[in-house]
């Protein structure tokens, strides 16, 4: 599956819960900490709710899969698109 076949806007709040997921990781204030995880949490609802995913019903789980492996690069990378 390539990232292509996936939506944007999809693929975007995928690497924004990934970028959200790292700071949060490195994060030492607490209430920094709590705006995290609300991101987190809302970009949560937002991908496992889209649309997309009703198209694909029989291959959901792999996709899911797929969509987090392809947004996992450094942010580096992406600066690179």
């Amino acid at each position: 599956m390539s990232s292509s076949d996936f939506p944007a806007d999809l693929l975007q709040a995928q690497r924004a819960w990934h970028a959200a997921y790292r700071q949060l990781a490195q994060e030492e204030n607490p209430s920094q900490t709590t705006a995290l995880r609300r991101a987190l949490q809302r970009l949560s609802v937002r991908i496992a709710t889209h649309p997309y995913w009703a198209t694909i019903p029989g291959r959901a789980t792999a996709a899911r899969m797929a969509l987090k492996q392809q947004t996992w690069a450094p942010d580096t990378e992406q600066a690179r698109r």
